[in-house]
C-alpha cells in the first residue's frame, strides 16, 4: 500500500527553522512512530514531495524507521517536481535535500523544468498514487490545504499531525 505526506514548509511552523525546538522533536516522533504503525499495517510505499520543513522531516521519519529496523523494507519515493527544486535554498538545505535524494528508494522527477502548478501537480500525482495521506497542516490557505481539498475530494483517507 502507499503513503503520501504533505506539510508545511518552515516558514508556516511555529518553530520556522528552529529543529532544536521540542515541539519541532516531538512532530518528528511522532512521525516515526506512524511511519512505524503504517508499515506494520502493510504500508510498503511512502512517497515525498521533498519540499523544506515537513516534507523533509517525513523523509528522515521514513529513513530513520528503516535503519532502525521497525520498517526495513520501507520504500522511500521522492516525487520531485523539477530539477530546479532546491535552486536559491542555502547551501545547507541544499546539501540536506541531496543527501536524502541519495538515500531515497527511488527519485521521479515530474517536469522537466519548473513551471508554476508544478508543484501543485507534484502534489496532486502523490494524492493520485496513494490510499492514505499524512498532513501536517495548521488550518492556513496554501498548497498543503489544496492538497487536501484533492485527497478529499478523491476520497484518499486523511491522517492529520498536529501538534
Amino acid at each position: 500500500m502507499v503513503c503520501a505526506f504533505t506539510g508545511h514548509r518552515p516558514e508556516r511552523l511555529p518553530w520556522g527553522g528552529d529543529e532544536a525546538d521540542a515541539r519541532c522533536a516531538a512532530l518528528r516522533h511522532r512521525m516515526e512512530q506512524v511511519v512505524t504503525e503504517l508499515h506494520a499495517q502493510g504500508y510498503d510505499t511512502f512517497l515525498c514531495g521533498m519540499a523544506r520543513g515537513c516534507d523533509q522531516y517525513f523523509a528522515e521519519a521514513v529513513l530513520a524507521c528503516r535503519a532502525a529496523g521497525t520498517a526495513p523494507e520501507a520504500i522511500l519515493t521522492a516525487m520531485v517536481p523539477c530539477p530546479s527544486q532546491k535552486d536559491g535554498w542555502p547551501a545547507g538545505e541544499q546539501a540536506r535535500y541531496d543527501a536524502l535524494l541519495a538515500a531515497c528508494s527511488a527519485v521521479e522527477v515530474l517536469e522537466p523544468v519548473y513551471t508554476p502548478g508544478c508543484m501543485l501537480r507534484r502534489n496532486r500525482a502523490m494524492v493520485q498514487r496513494a490510499s492514505l495521506l499524512i498532513s501536517v497542516f495548521d488550518g492556513t490557505p496554501g498548497g498543503t490545504a489544496s492538497t487536501l481539498r484533492f485527497a478529499a475530494k478523491q476520497g484518499i483517507e486523511i491522517l492529520p499531525l498536529w501538534m
